[in-house]
């Protein structure tokens, strides 16, 4: 199995069929695919019968594609586990924009490669900043890289639930989550 099926069927275990928590402000979900994005995908039944083959079709264009994965994962399985897991529960651009931001603040004020903008899109000037930073600190780099953007992300979770007390009811999971995904 590849890693783009390994990570999508890992997400699909862990969101771990239909929930629609009260609390929950993505509304009913399956297998982590929330009802307006299943209907962005043309889906309009009932979400506890969302076929897997969509399901596996969303995860593969909205998170993988979307972040171009297909270029990250022979650079790093960390990096790339961390940036479709980011994107499955916070979006894609919020992953690739907390990404563009660690590059930028480690490009040693320009001298390794140049800012790039943290507008959310990985294409290629983005690329072009990873692999330099690789070059420049090898395949540990990267690995402290991924990690960087799972603080980041770490951060934004606890303020979300500082910001809206309903979303509590997740954060001890979430944080859970995130400190574990690169331990499994």
């Amino acid at each position: 199995m590849d890693i783009k099926s390994q990570l999508i069927a890992g997400v699909r275990d862990r969101e771990m069929g239909f929930s629609d928590h009260p609390a929950d402000r993505g509304g009913p979900r399956k297998d982590g695919i929330t009802e307006a994005v299943a209907r962005q995908y043309g889906y309009q039944g009932d979400m506890r019968d969302l076929p897997d083959s969509l399901i596996d079709h969303i995860y593969a264009d909205r998170y993988w594609r979307s972040l171009n994965l297909d270029e990250f994962s022979p650079l790093s399985e960390d990096l790339t586990v961390v940036l479709f897991d980011y994107g499955v529960n916070s979006g894609p651009g919020r992953a690739a924009r907390d990404l563009q931001r660690a590059l930028n603040v480690l490009n040693r004020r320009g001298a390794d490669y140049p800012d790039i903008a943290a507008d959310g899109a990985i294409g290629p000037k983005s690329m072009a900043a990873v692999s330099a930073f690789a070059a420049k600190h090898g395949d540990e780099g990267v690995e402290i890289l991924a990690d960087i953007v799972n603080g980041m992300r770490l951060a934004f979770l606890v303020e979300l639930s500082e910001r809206d007390e309903s979303q509590e009811a997740f954060t001890f999971g979430w944080l859970r989550r995130v400190i574990h995904l690169l331990w499994a």
